[in-house]
């Protein structure tokens, strides 16, 4: 059986191994992790390095690219909050990445901010996620944004 076919799991299972993975990762690299035990404020876990603050990560997943949206009611922009993204392509090795909430700050053509006035859908950050912008994500592969937070400490 070949081992990256993410096609063969349902959304729940891709959705539970992106937070597994990434807790799993934060673990190894000396962080302290706690679940929280009501996922209703968008956070799916709390993590620490030693001494240093705790941050608040939101996990999402992708199995091609594409949109991911933060509803702003549940995705706040502070220096605490983080979104892990879980890039799973199917004959590919996993890619994580862990981005600052702030950067949405400065929105641009990846990092987007839509507040829909006048229309149904609720106000959002967003994430397109294309082959053409893989580049942008860089900076925010999860093992330079952990290098920067243990730095932090």
């Amino acid at each position: 059986m070949e081992r990256y076919l993410w096609s063969r799991l349902n959304k729940q299972q891709v959705g539970a191994y992106a937070e597994y993975f990434i807790k799993m990762e934060l673990t190894m690299h000396g962080f302290q992790v706690c679940g929280t035990e009501v996922d209703d404020r968008g956070i799916d876990f709390v993590a620490r390095h030693e001494q240093g603050p705790f941050i608040e990560i939101q996990v999402k997943s992708l199995r091609s690219t594409g949109y991911v949206f933060l509803p702003k009611t549940k995705f706040e922009l502070r220096k605490s909050l983080y979104l892990s993204l879980g890039l799973l392509i199917d004959g590919q090795v996993p890619q994580f990445y862990l981005i600052p909430s702030l950067v949405w700050k400065k929105p641009d053509p990846v990092f987007v901010d839509h507040d829909y006035e006048g229309l149904e859908s609720k106000p959002e950050f967003g994430l397109n996620v294309s082959r053409r912008n893989l580049q942008a994500l860089e900076p925010y592969r999860l093992e330079r944004t952990v290098d920067g937070l243990c730095g932090a400490t």
